[in-house]
């Protein structure tokens, strides 16, 4: 069956749902096309389709009047952020995250980064810095392709760049002028166009 992806999906909560491992999706042969346009399993974008192939039944065979042990493969995710201040890593910065409400609590490593275990399909979290009394909402699955302008606005915006109140995927003045900071910033030429040197660029700072 073919799957459209929306807003929030990522291919690790899409292969949750249909009870399939992610791999198994994304690497079957109807899925080729958009495996060699996104490249990243983990950003999709609203409306790219995937093929959801059926379940394949193993039997296994086994003594009666026994006990037998089934492992399920583990599909749980990693949630990773990092924090800087003037592009310096906030190292050692107490926090509280809150994924679907579930509650977790440390510091940052030396650069400035946390990581955390959570479901597939965690939608939603809240992260709260809480010697400086910052708050942030997170939402899980919604970055966008950086091959779109929506992709590029959210980057953009998560690195400290304004580009307006939010990503609506609309290359305005707005956008143009937070493109052309961030390009004057790191040594790139500045158009205001978030070309293949650009689009790197914020790939190698975002890490996505």
């Amino acid at each position: 069956m073919d799957y459209e992806v929306q807003q929030g999906d990522c291919l690790n909560s899409i292969a949750k749902v249909h009870g399939l491992l992610w791999t198994v999706i994304w690497n079957h042969p109807r899925n080729a096309s958009l495996k060699a346009k996104r490249k990243d399993p983990n950003i999709l974008y609203p409306g790219d389709v995937l093929f959801i192939p059926e379940k394949n039944l193993r039997i296994e065979s086994g003594e009666t009047q026994q006990s037998h042990t089934f492992v399920l493969k583990d599909s749980s995710c990693k949630l990773k952020i990092t924090l800087l201040c003037n592009d310096k890593p906030r190292a050692s910065e107490p926090y509280r995250l809150t994924i679907d409400g579930v509650v977790s609590q440390g510091q940052t490593n030396s650069s400035g980064s946390l990581e955390q275990t959570i479901e597939p399909d965690a939608s939603v979290g809240h992260l709260s810095l809480t010697n400086v009394n910052e708050d942030y909402d997170l939402l899980l699955g919604h970055m966008d392709p950086i091959t779109e302008i929506s992709g590029i606005q959210m980057r953009l915006q998560n690195l400290g760049f304004y580009i307006g109140e939010r990503a609506d995927g609309i290359m305005g003045p707005k956008t143009a002028g937070g493109v052309r900071a961030f390009q004057s910033k790191y040594g790139l030429k500045v158009d205001g166009i978030p070309g293949p040197k650009t689009q790197a660029k914020l790939k190698e700072l975002y890490s996505c």
